[in-house]
């Protein structure tokens, strides 16, 4: 027998002995399992510094073990010091991996860092061993901050006693910690975005994070505001500087409301702060003497969260979100990036969708909880005043329009708003939000939601004076799709909007005008549709958009608009042809009336992707036998329907547009297989062939507009302006590369 113990272990015969050269071969990786010194180690790998995670397999399963820099007995009482100094330090801890990721690589503030500073002692290494811990345990997530180091490590899963993880190539492996471990929730937690949100000078962190937690939540995506912290005792403070602001005499208007309430919320904080009692003073001025003592280098600084200097105004923010701002929903009001905002009931989540752009648009709850039902009722009943409506028991609901302050100009909130009176579990509050920037044919077409083809028939109708319908459930875009082509409209029509549902209508033209319904106000004074219609005839207007056609009153003037030849633009609730059929005839409107529609745009929302599914016009029953494509008939109450498919999305995600007559092969003189030209061509009293060549062009001009970048709605109007005032001299400057 061999004197080499190596050669004593099965299947490892040789592996210490020198190769023909006398070198000898390098050490064999822990996964190898030829590594007799780590038979059951599976992974093994450096996660930061000196932090090693080990991943081994047993009887039972995969385990998962994390070795940390170890301290000796001076270094953890030095530790025990450094934790107890920062105890009253007002930190927030990140609530991604990103974010611990971050705080590990930056470190604290620098006001924090300093004091950390002269708290450690001993040699480099020590120095480096115990900021780790400081960080670990002062700034970041504990115990649990090296699995969110560990970019390996996708899922945590709590069991009955222990926390697993999945890693990236084994699942799941038992961890050393406990499953109701603290933080738990933030290991393996993924940043979709952040940004600020300003409010009254504020600027208010938000995270946008999917938690990677098995059966923790039924919401996997969440988002956070992150407003300033609190410490114990400052609920009741506030509650008392509120009351103190509520019951201050004014001898003089207030013009300025934000600065009334910042001013004297700032006397009443700063007195609270220092001169609460002997004790509160005391700590106060033991805390200037070491922060002045700590300037010369002669102690450590203070970090008590208490009396920092930025506390004043943490306190003051909270005053102003709930007197000037709208509650816990004065942020995600203010968020451009969201698209809704509910809260339903006291004591829950309140939830938001965001808009595509952020990574998410699902529905998602948030970190902003009303937990008493005062203050729900305040700010519902503050949200319907800011419109003028007063909500009470026998008028117990609203829908309103907001504009807050730090909201982009134009931007339209809409609010439906209720008390508990007709609530089971107390009011609710339900708000739409306007996007920022409105979108353009452009955005569209380079988003995959439509394609040139439609984009030039929509700037047909709209600029012949068209009655285009945008019809589909609440969310899929309809408002969005017809804002976007209003600058087709041209500058010198007058478009004329109408009912509520006008403030969401953007109109660049300065000759349009928006009248709205006021239904809510005195009903001796309020204005009613019938009013509108006879106000909007007297304006002469050239285009009619009636956002939202739902009610009886808007399906009537709706109806009325039709004969009076104008150009008609509305949204509609109904998911397709049939449904569209069926609430005109609820609605007390004769079925053929639609046979006055050119177009009918049907979008759709399917897995957060927003499209249009179709666009359908309504034709007489020849038409429809010659139909080459999707079309269908309806029948309602003794009256058929045809309709005709003219532009669809397949199942294989591509777009077909019904344009080519199937009998006609010339490309050249070809005729358009649809009725839309055919209807144009009558009302512009031109040969249908004319329809057909200006529809050639301007689909020339929507290529260059979408080859250009051409997605700015001030631009894009002006542009078109430009088209129609002088087309050659426009067509030259382009050829010219002076722009659009």
């Amino acid at each position: 027998m061999t004197d080499d113990p190596t050669l004593e272990h099965p299947g490892h015969e040789g592996r210490a002995s020198t190769d023909d050269d006398g070198r000898v071969p390098p050490p064999i990786p822990p996964g190898d399992p030829d590594a007799w010194y780590a038979p059951d180690v599976r992974d093994h790998y450096t996660v930061r510094g000196d932090v090693v995670a080990t991943v081994a397999e047993t009887e039972a399963g995969f385990t998962y073990e994390v070795r940390e820099p170890s301290l000796t007995a001076d270094e953890e009482a030095t530790l025990a010091e450094i934790r107890e100094h920062f105890a009253g330090a007002n930190l927030r801890r990140p609530r991604t991996r990103e974010g611990t990721v971050s705080r590990m690589e930056t470190g604290l503030r620098p006001k924090y860092r300093a004091a950390l500073e002269q708290l450690l002692a001993g040699s480099p290494e020590s120095r480096r061993r115990l900021r780790y811990y400081a960080l670990r345990d002062v700034g970041c997530l504990g115990a649990v901050t090296p699995l969110a180091l560990d970019e390996h490590v996708e899922v945590a899963d709590p069991g009955e006693d222990r926390l697993s993880v999945h890693t990236t190539n084994f699942a799941p492996a038992e961890t050393e910690f406990p499953a109701d471990v603290r933080f738990l929730d933030r290991v393996a937690s993924e940043r979709l975005t952040t940004y600020r949100v300003p409010f009254r000078g504020f600027s208010i962190p938000v995270v946008l994070y999917r938690e990677r937690l098995l059966g923790h939540d039924a919401f996997a995506t969440k988002y956070a505001v992150r407003e300033p912290g609190l410490l114990p005792g400052d609920e009741a403070l506030l509650a008392e500087a509120k009351k103190r602001i509520w019951e201050t005499n004014v001898e003089h208007v207030v013009e300025d409301s934000t600065e009334f309430v910042r001013e004297r919320a700032e006397q009443l904080l700063a007195r609270r702060l220092t001169a609460r009692n002997a004790s509160a003073w005391f700590d106060a001025t033991r805390h200037r003497v070491r922060s002045v003592l700590a300037d010369t280098g002669l102690g450590v600084p203070p970090v008590d969260g208490r009396y920092e200097d930025g506390r004043l105004a943490d306190l003051v923010y909270y005053v102003l979100r709930d007197y000037v701002g709208e509650g816990q929903l004065t942020v995600p009001i203010r968020d451009p990036n969201l698209e809704d905002i509910e809260a339903n009931r006291v004591g829950e989540r309140v939830k938001v969708v965001p808009r595509t752009d952020v990574g998410h648009d699902g529905r998602i709850p948030t970190n902003l909880t009303f937990e008493q039902e005062s203050a729900f009722v305040n700010v519902v009943t503050q949200l319907a005043a800011a419109d003028g409506a007063e909500l009470n028991a026998s008028n117990p609901s609203a829908k309103v329009n907001l504009s807050p302050g730090e909201v982009d100009d134009g931007v339209t909130i809409r609010c439906a708003v209720a008390l508990p009176v007709i609530s089971e579990d107390g009011p609710h509050i339900s708000i739409r939000k306007q996007a920022p920037d409105a979108l353009t044919p452009v955005d569209l077409v380079e988003g995959g939601s439509l394609t040139a083809d439609l984009v030039t028939s929509l700037w047909l109708l709209y600029e012949h004076h068209g009655v285009v319908l945008f019809s589909g459930p609440t969310g899929v875009g309809k408002t969005t799709l017809m804002n976007a082509h209003m600058p087709f409209v041209p500058f010198d029509d007058r478009p004329i909007s109408i009912d509520e549902g006008s403030r969401e209508v953007r109109l660049p033209h300065e000759t349009g005008i928006s009248l709205t319904t006021r239904d809510h106000e005195d009903e001796f004074k309020a204005v009613t549709m019938a009013d509108l219609m006879t106000e909007a005839n007297y304006l002469n207007p050239d285009v009619e958009v009636i956002a939202e056609i739902n009610t009886p009153a808007s399906f009537s003037t709706f109806a009325e608009s039709l004969n009076t030849g104008h150009g008609l633009l509305g949204t509609t609730h109904a998911e397709n042809v049939e449904k569209l059929v069926n609430r005109v005839v609820e609605q007390g409107l004769p079925p053929y009336l639609l046979r006055e529609i050119d177009l009918v745009v049907f979008p759709k929302r399917v897995d957060g992707e927003r499209y249009v599914g179709s666009a359908v016009e309504f034709v007489d029953e020849e038409r429809y036998r010659s139909c080459s494509g999707r079309c269908g008939v309806v029948e309602k109450h003794g009256t058929t329907v045809y309709w005709n498919a003219i532009f669809e999305r397949t199942v294989e995600g591509e777009f077909k547009f019904d344009y080519a007559h199937p009998a006609v092969h010339d490309v050249e003189n070809r005729r358009c297989g649809v009725d839309l030209f055919e209807r144009l061509a009558d009302r512009t009293d031109r040969p249908t062939e004319d329809v057909e060549r200006e529809f050639h062009r301007k689909h020339r001009y929507v290529e260059y507009l979408v080859r250009e970048g051409v997605d700015d709605f001030d631009e894009l109007f002006s542009f078109l302006s430009d088209l129609r005032t002088d087309e050659a001299a426009t067509v030259e400057r382009i050829g010219a590369g002076r722009g659009a």
